[in-house]
């Protein structure tokens, strides 16, 4: 039973996910924002949205302790994924179809725009780590870098919104637009209404799909008695970061690798600010080393990760699909530690 709650949830996000990529791009058209803004703010939040459920249901409504330490785990859990798993995903899809690519191996993107999104990113997360080395028990600075969080992720989105936009090339038809009676079809544009139809229906089945997949995730894990800690830093953050990597996958498929790129960095930035501000907020107590110290330890991983696929970017001034594997080695190596230091307990 629970193979199949994990098949039907995978499918319900994929076809979600389809949905999601095709809506967003005709609603950024509509809105007249560049790709950019596209990919790392409207696809990033709308994609990011079943694991920010996670720890702010378990956190806010979940009650006691360790409801808030699933949270913390999930929470800490979602930027390392994006930046290991997520990107060696993307890495594969891109070699994979490396023959029907124009730019075969190299990613169609602007650098500036992809370091822009992960120097946001390396502030945001460092300032959010470093509020888990306070001293127990001062809670209210810990509140106060949550304020400071969202007031960077702030300054992140009116950059990107303030991109010139470009034209969009290759908007393939709007799924629902058969749907629009009072409408001219394809190839005239569709209105704005029956697009926001569309991403808020693509919306429900990514975020359904997403909680079908953790629940069924869970009752497998239960099954082979796993451990509570790996379950939330690295079994569940996979379930929940699927549309991402679906979406990136689908977008680099379509050659739109600015889209799928910036839909991983600019996850990572919203990953970073937000939900750290509902532990930061909700359970100042638990954000701190001491308590979950491996847990902790994933953001060294995230950071070495980032800077190991990166840096050659920057020095090279492209970005190619063998540095995005690299993220791969480093989920495995935090893997190899989680699952030996749950060993030793």
């Amino acid at each position: 039973m629970d193979l199949i709650l994990l098949a039907v949830s995978f499918t319900v996000i994929l076809v979600g996910s389809e949905l999601f990529t095709n809506g967003i791009e005709w609603f950024g058209h509509k809105l007249e924002l560049g790709e950019g803004a596209i990919g790392s703010v409207l696809a990033a939040v709308g994609t990011a949205l079943p694991e920010t459920m996670i720890p702010l249901i378990a956190i806010v409504f979940g009650g006691g302790i360790a409801g808030s330490e699933v949270g913390v785990g999930a929470i800490l859990g979602a930027p390392f994924m994006l930046a290991t798993l997520a990107m060696f995903v993307t890495g594969v899809a891109v070699l994979l179809m490396r023959r029907r690519r124009a730019t075969g191996t190299t990613l169609d993107v602007e650098p500036s725009a992809i370091v822009n999104d992960m120097r946001y990113f390396a502030v945001t997360y460092a300032v959010a780590i470093g509020a888990a080395f306070l001293p127990v028990g001062l809670e209210w600075p810990r509140r106060a870098v949550a304020v400071v969080l969202l007031g960077l992720y702030a300054l992140h989105v009116i950059g990107h919104l303030r991109a010139e936009a470009a034209e969009h090339e290759g908007l393939e038809p709007l799924r629902f637009h058969r749907l629009d009676r009072s409408a001219p079809q394809h190839p005239e544009p569709p209105r704005l209404q029956i697009v926001v139809v569309q991403v808020v229906v693509a919306l429900a089945c990514i975020i359904g799909g997403a909680w079908g997949f953790v629940r069924g995730v869970e009752d497998l894990s239960s099954s082979f008695g796993l451990n509570g800690t790996l379950l939330a830093l690295v079994v569940a953050p996979i379930a929940t970061e699927l549309p991402e990597k679906l979406n990136s996958v689908l977008w680099v498929r379509r050659g739109k690798d600015t889209l799928a790129m910036g839909n991983i960095t600019g996850a990572m930035v919203f990953q970073s600010a937000f939900p750290t501000s509902v532990g930061l907020i909700f359970a100042p107590a638990l954000w701190s080393v001491g308590e979950a110290g491996i847990a902790y330890a994933s953001a060294g991983i995230a950071f070495a990760s980032c800077a190991a696929i990166f840096l050659p970017m920057i020095m090279r001034r492209r970005l190619e699909a063998g540095p995005l594997l690299i993220g791969g080695i480093f989920y495995l190596a935090y893997l190899g530690v989680v699952i030996a230091t749950l060993a030793n307990h």
